[in-house]
């Protein structure tokens, strides 16, 4: 078979939204099987079955990633070190660095007891961690430079990560409040200007190009990850702006982007003369989001990305495919959303 990737953004189906996104991809006769995030607890059998079902019933995944340690990312990745054999878990654990972190909080003394706090706080990956060493499956640092497979990690690097942790001893919650629509003609981007959670700009931000395609994969990421992941980008071989396949951080919020990030990432703004016709685009935009959350994807984020160009593109009650050159399947091709006459007022 010649080169091609598949890469499945699956509904995890729950009132709240979450990332899970298995992958694969051969490369000169080299096939590799890629799981970013595994939503929710209860969303592990469906990353099992779909893997099972659509990547010919593998023995072994190659690589696991976890993004960052929220539950909506993490929770259902214990079900896929259970039941595959995996050869690599990547995943950032603040426990590691309790000795290096000590003198930056004020109410502990001791490097063991803040690494017990820490597993504590951040108990969804201190269990992988415990799957992992007891099917003794290693675990590699994520951190900014590592190469996973044909991925490169572009952000976080370790000091920022640190400085993170420090900031962020359990995950904060975005506050959830009514917002008013109002009319806004091509162009207008009005994002919050209150930034996302420590916890999300923990998020690992992976680029690939395969098959001639540069694709990003986000999670959570905010606005110091992607200026950090863009400072980088040059040396792992990405010239800005420019992206193929663009997971939109955080199902959508209006916290996680800006304005100036993605025209660093993306491009400007095109001039309303060369709007795209509906349903049309340069590239693809894809949105992880539970048809259930009210709260995303947030029309102002829709808007930017297809002022940019791009087909956007949302799970919301259905699973998604991006590929090229991919085995067929009998899935009926998804609608590209609308461009949204209205945004939300800040």
């Amino acid at each position: 078979m010649s080169d091609f990737f598949e890469i499945d953004f699956l509904d995890v189906d729950a009132k709240d939204s979450g990332d899970a996104i298995p992958l694969r991809y051969e490369i000169d006769g080299v096939t590799r099987i890629h799981i970013t995030d595994g939503g929710f607890q209860k969303t592990g059998d469906k990353v099992v079955e779909h893997i099972n079902k659509y990547y010919d019933d593998p023995d072994t995944i190659d690589a696991v990633i976890v993004s960052h340690p929220d539950g909506d990312h993490a929770g259902g990745l214990q079900t896929v070190l259970e039941e595959f054999e995996v050869s690599e878990l990547w995943m950032l654990r603040p426990w590691l660095y309790a000795d290096e972190l000590i003198d930056r909080f004020a109410y502990y003394r001791n490097p063991q007891n803040l690494a017990e706090k820490l597993k504590k706080v951040y108990s969804n990956i201190a269990e992988l961690e415990e799957i992992a060493e007891e099917k003794e499956i290693p675990i590699y640092t994520p951190f900014q430079g590592e190469n996973i497979g044909d991925f490169t990690v572009l952000a976080p690097t370790k000091d920022r990560y640190l400085d993170l942790i420090v900031v962020s001893e359990k995950t904060p919650k975005e506050s959830k409040k009514a917002l008013t629509l109002i009319r806004a003609v091509w162009g207008e981007e009005t994002f919050s200007a209150d930034g996302t959670s420590e916890e999300n700009e923990m998020s690992v931000i992976q680029y690939a190009n395969l098959c001639n395609h540069k694709i990003l994969l986000t999670a959570d990421a905010g606005c110091g990850a992607f200026d950090e992941a863009a400072d980088y980008a040059s040396t792992a071989g990405l010239p800005l702006p420019g992206i193929d396949r663009f997971q939109v951080p955080h199902h959508g919020s209006r916290r996680n982007l800006s304005t100036d990030i993605l025209d660093r990432w993306l491009g400007d703004t095109l001039p309303e003369s060369e709007r795209p016709e509906e349903g049309t685009g340069s590239f693809t935009a894809i949105i992880s989001a539970s048809k259930e959350d009210e709260d995303h994807p947030r029309k102002v984020v829709i808007r930017a990305c297809i002022h940019r160009g791009a087909k956007v593109f949302s799970t919301e009650g259905n699973d998604l495919r991006t590929s090229y050159n991919a085995p067929s399947r009998d899935w009926v091709t998804a609608q590209a959303l609308a461009y949204p006459e209205e945004q939300e007022e800040d």
